[in-house]
């Protein structure tokens, strides 16, 4: 395995879109075209209802290890000028619709969600609802921070409707808390567990990260360890992704050299999924593990699950929405980001412009390439039909996956393609084979976080 970690430790997406972000053709795209892609899904199947993304950026301090477009303050004077904003952007949307469309997920993502107060955070999600209807079973779930998340937020949010809650633990070792400036005791992730639990969350879970600074094989040992003591229903088991070069100075406050190895890196990803099995948890995709009572866990097994901007889901809908700066919107057939910047994603919504700043509308090509990346993060396995000419630019793909082949991370059959488990750690790896953007014109300088 180690030989093989070395050979596969690049440079990769992590797939959250296909064509991903750095080969968006903006050229060919404006919101006009987005607006159409977007009718275009919805009116498709208006039954299927759709997703809503809702970005609250704001943090009351500096998680070093973080990727995420935030704003850094305490002023919490700024919480309801920006819901209103929100709330804005969500009319345009739905005038756009021309009807009161069926919400089936809906999450708040960060940013700190939390640091919003419960009542504003009740005030955002009836102004959603008021335009928008709850689909049968929506599932709807929002991220908490253990340190400032409170039973009235938590109560909140559960009477409107939601019933996941994930919060960011990442590592419980001093030393690595102090690192990434997210000083957090187990007494307080141990506290909003159980408060989610009596309220009557049905799926609570715990974000971990592997490869952060100054983090050790028995760091990672001592956190699953500690963990399990509360059983989370869904555990992400992330790798951090170093890219200051694209983040800023958000994640310089380390030095390279304070990072794990790749080979030791690589061997905390291997003890954490044989401990998480061991405790009865089975991966689910990329980077995810559940229990089998969950609904993700089941969703992989009746072959719905899905993967977007919001990561793995139980089910799919064509269209999510994204709403709030820097959010970012999909119609199946296209892309587009908000403004990254807060006061000039207001300004545009002030004025009654759908705030976005750039996207892609996927060719048949995309759409096609996209579909097999689905399917390899989702199921650990794709088919394009009964001849490799099914496939857009096949002699390369094939080309490509040969190597992959060679060393037992997957199987290709007559039709198909499958992950072995021997290469499951490897998904990122595969998904590249058939990334021809990548392949077509490869970046002169680092774009992406390594793959290991």
């Amino acid at each position: 395995m180690c030989g093989l970690v070395q050979k596969y430790n690049v440079p990769g997406p992590r797939y959250t879109s296909y064509p991903t972000v750095p080969y968006w053709n903006l050229e060919t795209f404006s919101g006009k075209r987005w607006e159409a892609s977007l009718l275009k899904a919805y009116r498709e199947n208006p039954a299927e209802g759709l997703s809503i993304y809702i970005h609250l950026p704001f943090c009351e301090s500096m998680c070093t290890f973080c990727g995420c477009h935030k704003r850094i303050t305490k002023r919490h004077e700024l919480e309801m000028p920006y819901i209103s904003s929100v709330l804005k952007e969500w009319k345009l949307y739905v005038d756009l619709l021309g009807e009161k469309p069926k919400i089936k997920e809906l999450h708040l993502g960060g940013g700190t969600p939390t640091f919003f107060s419960p009542e504003n955070l009740q005030y955002l999600i009836k102004g959603i609802l008021r335009r928008g209807e709850k689909a049968d079973n929506a599932q709807f779930s929002f991220e908490g921070h253990p340190n400032n998340t409170t039973k009235k937020h938590l109560k909140a949010l559960f009477d409107v409707g939601f019933r996941r809650v994930c919060y960011g633990v990442q590592d419980y070792n001093e030393s690595v808390q102090k690192a990434i400036n997210r000083i957090q005791p187990f007494e307080n992730v141990e506290k909003v567990t159980r408060w989610a639990r009596e309220i009557g969350y049905t799926s609570v879970g715990h974000d971990i990260i592997y490869g952060l600074p100054f983090q050790t094989l028995e760091d990672v040992k001592k956190t699953i360890s500690i963990t399990h003591e509360l059983k989370p229903d869904r555990i992400a088991f992330y790798s951090y992704a170093h890219v200051p070069w694209l983040k800023g100075n958000g994640q310089r406050g380390y030095k390279d050299s304070d990072l794990p190895e790749a080979s030791v890196k690589r061997d905390q990803y291997e003890l954490g999924k044989k401990m998480l099995t061991y405790f009865g948890y089975t991966d689910v995709g990329m980077d995810h593990f559940a229990l089998k009572t969950d609904d993700l866990h089941q969703s992989m097994i009746q072959g719905t699950l899905h993967r977007n901007f919001m990561g793995y889901t139980p089910s799919k809908t064509k269209v999510m929405i994204g709403l709030g700066a820097s959010s970012i919107g999909d119609s199946w057939y296209g892309f587009a980001q908000n403004a990254k910047n807060v006061d000039e994603y207001q300004h545009l919504v002030s004025h009654g412009v759908l705030p976005i700043f750039r996207g892609h509308i996927l060719s048949e090509e995309d759409q096609v390439i996209r579909q097999h990346i689905l399917d390899l993060m989702c199921r650990f396995e794709t088919s394009f039909g009964y001849e490799t000419t099914d496939l857009p630019d096949s002699q390369l793909i094939l080309e490509n996956l040969s190597e992959l082949e060679k060393d037992e991370l997957i199987e290709i059959g007559a039709n198909s393609i499958k992950i072995t488990e021997k290469g499951k750690p490897f998904v990122r790896n595969i998904c590249m084979a058939f990334d021809l953007k990548l392949y077509r014109n490869k970046p002169k300088t680092r774009l992406f976080s390594m793959t290991i």
